[in-house]
């Protein structure tokens, strides 16, 4: 089984907190398995860390003060 990423921004939104890539790889593995795999609309197979990196390299975050969010606005509806 594969959870989509947009799982992964509604958590971000859901929590309300600011993440470094390690701390939402941290909170990734904790909610959905450390084993567990991930996609997005073009892409799949990738772990916890590849998924962070996929979606920070596509503007998926929004910079703060101590890491990262992310907003609705950044999930793609199609």
């Amino acid at each position: 089984m594969s959870i989509h990423g947009h799982e992964v921004l509604n958590m971000m939104i859901e929590s309300g907190e600011q993440y470094t890539e390690q701390s939402l790889v941290a909170a990734i593995q904790a909610r959905f398995g450390a084993e567990e795999r991930f996609h997005t609309c073009s892409a799949e197979d990738m772990t916890a860390g590849e998924l962070v990196a996929f979606l920070a390299a596509r503007g998926k975050f929004i910079p703060a003060a101590e890491g990262f969010s992310t907003h609705e606005s950044k999930i793609c509806r199609h």
